[in-house]
């Protein structure tokens, strides 16, 4: 959704922009090339990014840099303000279409689904150890897989016997919890949401949205623009909440707060989200459940 976000941001002349989600690169090149001098600071933590962000150093010379840090940490460091900041949600193409990370089953791998193969621990490791909440978190409310019971069963039962190391073996354990009749109706693979689910476990990616957003937000200039895009119906119900309480709207139909104690620091730039048209989600199918929300800080 690269020129809906640009449509946004209106990248100015000399203007100063935060990709908090660097991954390929694509919108930071975008918005480099938007108008004369502008500059863009972006995060990302995988390691594999510094290679992609040092050809948009060299093209880009003393307009560009990036910072391996997750973006978690953003209110942890000070990079002054921005006139517009983005956040490009989930796993990038690149960590997906590298089968040796383990965020996909589609060759056997080592099941780590890190995106910062240094920090934390793999996802096979966390499978071992994790406690039935735990799981049920990730395979319930972050996979929003309906046999979450099953499936949260026979990953504890498979711990200690070495087929929570790989994801061909993972995905197998997976698939052979669901029901047989879901099993040959699904258009998904029966592991696919289960996959979804620990890897944002694993990586803590809500909680650094959490954390993220209104950081961000404080670091954006009067009149900047703040962009977010989601994948996941909790990251999108997380960014919507925040957006609708900082443009002083109420949060859900129950919220019946007098319109005098709302506080409201920001104008909506978008009243529902912004989705990919037919001629994107043809070119990548990737990009199907993408939602884009946008604000501008008053």
């Amino acid at each position: 959704m690269r020129h809906e976000v640009l449509e946004f941001l209106a990248p100015r002349a000399g203007g100063r922009y935060l990709d908090c989600t660097f991954g390929g690169g694509g919108h930071s090149r975008a918005i480099l090339t938007a108008a004369a001098d502008t500059q863009v600071v972006a995060l990302d933590r995988d390691p594999a990014a510094a290679a992609r962000g040092a050809i948009l150093d060299e093209e880009f010379a003393g307009r560009f840099a990036l910072i391996r840090r997750n973006f978690g940490g953003l209110g942890e460091f000070d990079l002054g303000s921005f006139d517009g900041v983005l956040f490009d949600l989930g796993v990038s193409s690149f960590q997906l279409d590298d089968t040796s990370r383990g965020f996909s089953f589609r060759e056997d791998a080592p099941a780590d689904m890190r995106m910062d193969p240094g920090s934390g621990v793999s996802a096979a490791q966390w499978l071992e150890t994790a406690t039935t909440e735990m799981l049920v978190r990730a395979i319930r409310d972050f996979g929003e897989e309906r046999h979450w019971r099953r499936v949260v069963r026979a990953l504890e039962a498979a711990r200690t016997t070495g087929l929570l190391q790989r994801t061909g073996s993972l995905a197998a354990v997976i698939a052979e919890a669901i029901p047989a009749r879901d099993r040959r109706t699904g258009k998904l693979h029966p592991a696919t949401l289960s996959f979804q689910g620990l890897r944002i476990a694993v990586n803590d990616e809500l909680g650094a949205l959490e954390r993220a957003l209104p950081a961000a937000f404080d670091r954006l200039r009067s009149g900047g623009v703040l962009c977010a895009i989601s994948f996941h119906s909790l990251e999108d119900r997380m960014v919507k909440q925040l957006f609708r309480r900082w443009c002083g709207q109420p949060l859900s139909a129950d919220d019946a707060t007098p319109q005098q104690f709302r506080t409201r620091v920001a104008e909506p730039l978008t009243r529902r989200p912004v989705t990919p048209g037919g001629a994107e989600v043809a070119a990548n199918l990737r990009s199907r459940s993408a939602k884009l929300r946008a604000l501008r800080k008053l």
